[in-house]
């Protein structure tokens, strides 16, 4: 798994819903063990997959991971140029290409086009070369033992040793950190409830298999709300001057009223109006680069909840689906770390809600911007500049 800022709401909405005694945590490591196996037998675990629970132990490793997790500080510009690389892009259209036909299947049966699932292919695991290298049986049955956010990862645990009894994982199954396994880092609620056999050989194999990884991702991006050959990002332009109090991914509205605010095409051409509606995202303020966001976007937030993540993603699904390279354009100046860092302390002191301080720029911090910079009488982008902290510091 690459660059998680906080595991998938996929982790507790999968396709298995576990009892009460799931959510046990702590205490004896060897009884609690006990308690899952229990568990485990109820929901029809086998011998071999308790067996494997019972050789399973602590990996101090996973548990660094989880408190030590890394968190975007870059920018959208910074990020994206970086995740969407000349090698990614080269493979990914190889790709395309190699399997032209299980991506037209995937297509056909789910809806999803094949650059989006070319995109979360090359972004989680550069297609198949960095699998991670976590033992995922300890590193869940860990997660699921400490007592910080066992509510994530227990639910994963039950649905993994049912995929270790049945024979489909081996039960020394490498994977990421947090119990994603296989080249687009499935969880086994996903594995299990979303799986494909897409080379008809009788099994899914999400480790070795293109076609069930190019298969099963598709019906994993479905299940999670995909609009079948609808758009997810377009490009645009925006003026220097319009109501920007409307802007944002949530606030959809036809294309036809951007229109009339000004927004065009990346080369000034009138916006064609397809019929839906969309947000107008602006990941660095009203001067850097602008896209409209459609309803199939909001998925991208279910695969990762991190707004750089998730259109980082959807900007190379652009790109391989023939888009060209996203204009930067020229933002106003960010803020450093320390001076988000004070930024969301005076946000703190005014009543809003921004989590932790810690100098990322995350959905609550960009939303009490907009506020305070509608309040200021400033343009409202949810871009924190140095004019804004400047104002709040004189008040």
């Amino acid at each position: 798994m690459r660059l998680r800022v906080e595991i998938l709401a996929a982790l507790i909405l999968g396709a298995f819903a576990w009892p009460a005694a799931a959510q046990q945590c702590g205490g004896d490591f060897e009884a609690w063990k006990q308690g899952v196996a229990a568990e485990a037998k109820a929901a029809g675990v086998g011998a071999v997959g308790l067996d494997a629970l019972e050789d399973a132990t602590i990996d101090q490793k996973a548990l660094a991971r989880d408190r030590a997790q890394g968190v975007f500080t870059q920018t959208f510009t910074e990020f994206s140029n970086r995740m969407i690389s000349a090698y990614r892009l080269r493979q990914g259209a190889a790709n395309l290409k190699k399997y032209a036909d299980v991506f037209a299947r995937a297509d056909q049966q789910f809806g999803v086009q094949p650059a989006v699932i070319a995109a979360f292919w090359g972004l989680e695991t550069d297609f198949g070369a960095v699998q991670g290298d976590f033992h995922t049986l300890n590193a869940l049955v860990t997660l699921s033992h400490d007592c910080r956010r066992p509510q994530l990862f227990r639910p994963q645990l039950v649905p993994l040793l049912t995929l270790i009894d049945r024979g489909v994982l081996p039960p020394d199954v490498e994977g990421a950190w947090a119990g994603e396994i296989g080249q687009t880092q499935i969880l086994p609620t996903d594995y299990l409830g979303h799986g494909v056999d897409g080379d008809g050989d009788g099994k899914v194999d999400l480790r070795n298999s293109a076609p069930d990884v190019i298969m099963t991702t598709a019906n994993k991006i479905l299940s999670r709300g995909w609009k079948r050959d609808q758009p997810w990002i377009e490009e645009v332009r925006v003026p220097d001057d319009m109501p920007w109090d409307q802007t944002g991914r949530t606030n959809k509205l036809p294309l036809s009223q951007w229109a009339q605010w000004g927004v065009t095409e990346p080369n000034g051409n009138p916006l064609i109006d397809n019929g839906l509606k969309a947000g107008l995202a602006l990941p660095m303020g009203r001067k850097g680069p602008a896209f409209l966001t459609y309803d199939n976007f909001d998925v991208y937030l279910e695969w990762n909840q991190s707004f750089t993540y998730a259109l980082t993603a959807a900007a190379l699904a652009s790109r391989l689906a023939g888009a060209p390279q996203f204009d930067p354009r020229t933002p106003d100046p960010g803020l450093s770390s320390d001076q988000m860092k004070t930024l969301q302390t005076k946000l703190e002191a005014r009543g809003y809600d921004v989590g932790t301080v810690d100098g990322i720029l995350g959905t609550n911090t960009r939303e009490a911007i907009r506020k305070e910079q509608m309040r200021l009488g400033m343009p409202v982008d949810g871009w924190p500049t140095p004019e804004l902290l400047a104002k709040l510091n004189s008040e």
